[in-house]
């Protein structure tokens, strides 16, 4: 996880929006993405049996997802009209935000990597290695707030001018960052062994 990749596109994505939902979109991106690492770490597994999906199928997904976002950014719609358009603004904290910017493909990865390994190696003491690796989380996206929060200062700074530049930037680096993710998804399933 990496919230300094992150701020950029926080910012970018709520450049319009007040100070108060700024910060109740960082602190709900937060929240989204402990639970969802969370919801990997204890049935992560049982999920994706059940589906059948496969690291690299969210790889991909989450490079589709990414690449859809910078599209949006390097070519952004009319802005809305009405009497208040920062209302009228999407909410940004789950998607692109929460996942897959800071629960990422590669942090589930890690996470149910994590998990297919506590209670096989550690039979006695899994629970306390759930606790700490819940306590873990809890720190990072706690750091991962104090960067959002950090981050939409630069607002202030930048102007509507700057603002709209470092959203077409970085709508541009996000595709190449999708289109990585993309490949690296594809990649990885084909080098996956096959059933015969």
């Amino acid at each position: 996880m990496n919230p300094f990749s992150t701020a950029p596109l926080f910012v970018s994505l709520t450049a319009t929006f007040t100070p108060a939902r700024q910060k109740q979109q960082a602190f709900m991106a937060c929240v989204y993405a402990f639970g969802i690492l969370v919801t990997f770490l204890l049935l992560g597994r049982a999920i994706v049996g059940f589906f059948n999906i496969s690291i690299p199928g969210i790889r991909v997904a989450g490079g589709l997802i990414i690449s859809f976002v910078g599209f949006r950014m390097l070519f952004p719609a009319a802005p809305p009209t009405g009497p208040n358009p920062a209302e009228a603004q999407q909410d940004v904290a789950f998607t692109p935000i929460a996942m897959p910017s800071l629960a990422g493909p590669g942090s589930i990865a890690v996470v149910l990597a994590a998990a297919a390994q506590i209670q096989s190696r550690h039979p006695a003491e899994w629970l306390a290695i759930y606790a700490g690796i819940l306590v873990g989380m809890i720190v990072t996206l706690v750091m991962a707030f104090a960067v959002l929060r950090a981050a939409s200062q630069m607002v202030r700074f930048l102007g509507p001018s700057g603002i709209d530049a470092m959203t077409r930037i970085f709508g541009f680096l996000l595709i190449c960052i999708g289109m990585q993710f993309l490949l690296t998804g594809i990649a990885d399933f084909f080098a996956l062994p096959r059933m015969r």
